[in-house]
């Protein structure tokens, strides 16, 4: 098993700064000079903070799996968009269809062949509800074994029932509860959004960076938010959309985190934020964004954690900006 046979190699300590570019070569994460002034500027802004990683060859191991599982999951999804819904959870707009069940079973299938002593959070195992989300996810952390894979099988269910292709499975492996891989595949656009801890963020190979110069104010920005189903994150969605829309360039809701995390990696949205999200949301997503350069924290500007809920994540530029204005409409 790939588990054991890295089992003699002992962990690596980093400091955990964004990277600054990447070239992709041979499955291999080759570092070259930065080549982005935005990126430098993330470096810069990011406190410094001692993270233990696993190997290089477990991590490669990890990202490969990670990759195979959200394609597998993707063709699901990919073949089935427009299923029926067999049950609603929290309320009529958490829904849930046959095929959830069904990709994370795939996801998980993969994941513990290659790694059986892992241990596995998906959306599926979960009950309805913030609380129950916390505590799961506290439980796992409190578990025996060093690595987590953080699942949610389809990132936009509803989106998946209505036929819309903008709903994709979201992976992330945290090892001693810090993210190390994420991956985060659109099947409807064969894109494969993956980051590795240290080693930048990726799409289908090739490098890639948040945001720069020309999005540098909040008035440049695309912003993107969610439209969420509890009572209390609407109530502060709508605070917030009121003293936004007209400060910057354009909203967009576009139904799943993971594609909005993933486009605020890649440079399509400036800034994405969420009043409350849960973990098997955020945590690929977060890598990501964090690799590609970006900014990640709470609402309140603190640093991001897997406990974390509410989420701000940006190409660092408007980040104060975008924090200010939330504060102004009260979110809290």
């Amino acid at each position: 098993k790939i588990a054991s046979s890295f089992s003699i190699v002992p962990p690596t300590i980093i400091k955990a700064t964004k990277p600054a570019s990447y070239h992709y070569q041979q499955q291999n994460f080759i570092m070259s000079s930065p080549s982005s002034s935005s990126a430098l500027n993330a470096i810069a802004q990011e406190e410094e903070e001692e993270v233990e990683i696993p190997p290089k060859e477990i991590l490669d191991e990890l990202l490969k799996t990670a990759i195979k599982a959200s394609r597998a999951a993707g063709d699901l999804i990919f073949m089935n968009i427009g299923s029926e819904i067999t049950h609603r959870k929290a309320n009529s707009r958490d829904l849930l269809t046959t095929i959830d069940p069904l990709c994370e079973r795939t996801i998980k299938d993969i994941v513990l062949e290659q790694f059986p002593d892992h241990d596995f959070l998906g959306e599926e195992d979960v009950p309805p509800g913030k609380e129950a989300s916390a505590a799961a996810l506290k439980a796992k952390l409190e578990s025996s074994s060093d690595y987590l894979w953080i699942v949610d099988p389809i990132d936009g269910t509803s989106n998946f029932v209505h036929g819309m292709p903008l709903c994709m499975p979201s992976i992330a492996v945290a090892y001693k509860g810090n993210v190390v891989v994420g991956v985060i595949f659109d099947p409807h656009r064969d894109e494969v959004f993956a980051a590795q801890k240290g080693q930048g963020a990726r799409l289908n190979g090739q490098p890639i960076q948040v945001s720069g110069e020309e999005e540098s104010k909040l008035g440049d920005a695309i912003v993107a938010m969610g439209s969420p189903p509890a009572e209390e994150s609407m109530e502060m969605s709508l605070r917030a959309i009121q003293l936004l829309m007209p400060r910057v360039r354009t909203i967009r809701m576009l139904g799943s985190a993971a594609l909005m995390f993933a486009w605020v990696a890649c440079g399509r949205l400036t800034c994405y934020w969420e009043y409350d999200l849960s973990s098997w949301d955020v945590s690929a997503g977060y890598l990501l964004v964090m690799e590609a350069g970006g900014s990640f924290t709470n609402i309140k500007g603190e640093p991001w954690d897997l406990t974390e809920r509410k989420i701000v994540a940006s190409n660092g530029l408007i980040h104060d900006e975008m924090l200010q204005t939330l504060e102004e409409s009260n979110v809290i």
